[in-house]
């Protein structure tokens, strides 16, 4: 709802700019520009998008997401020590860890929802695991960053995976403090 309110604002204020600068046709020729940008962006990046979706669909089909599911299993387990017995949850989360390797927020997406959904039991009450999994889910390690890398793409650039390595070192990063922040914070608060 905020939001709503900002851009309404927004708009409001480049409508009464360009009105009272004599430069409506200008307004007018920015906004149906920006709207063009954004449906050749997303045209873009569909390619990319179910490219990977594709992958991800395979990965599961072929039970590569099972097998990533065993390898992953001892740290999840160590994550999400209440639902390390739980083969539905696990193999969700497993999931969901495998989207977001590939980048694929889209697809993490859902699953994360799906394991929310299992980890909640239909309570209300966010438990240290569900608290990790926004954490995990949130501040993903990414191996292939396809989303940013279609959008670069798609923004003109010649080599859209050459951020491999920032990505690498920032997710690893982000998602080791949100891991360790969700740990201490849930003993602090117990």
């Amino acid at each position: 709802m905020a939001m709503s309110w900002i851009w309404l604002v927004m708009v409001g204020a480049s409508i009464l700019c360009g009105a009272a600068t004599g430069r409506m046709e200008d307004v007018a020729g920015a906004a149906l520009e920006g709207a063009n940008a954004g449906v050749e962006l997303c045209l873009a990046m569909v390619g990319v998008m179910c490219l990977w979706m594709g992958v991800m669909k395979v990965m599961e089909k072929s039970g590569m997401v099972d097998g990533l599911s065993r390898c992953l299993h001892p740290i999840l387990s160590r994550l999400y020590p209440q639902h390390a017995g739980d083969g539905q949850v696990m193999g969700t989360v497993s999931a969901n860890v495998a989207a977001n390797l590939l980048g694929l927020g889209n697809a993490a997406t859902p699953l994360g929802i799906r394991a929310a959904q299992l980890m909640a039991g239909g309570g209300g009450v966010a438990t240290d695991s569900l608290c990790m999994l926004v954490v995990c889910n949130t501040a993903s390690i990414q191996l292939i960053p396809a989303t940013v890398a279609s959008i670069r793409q798609a923004a003109g650039s010649t080599a859209a995976f050459d951020i491999l390595p920032a990505v690498w070192v920032a997710s690893a990063v982000s998602v080791t403090v949100g891991i360790v922040a969700a740990k201490v914070l849930a003993r602090v608060w117990r």
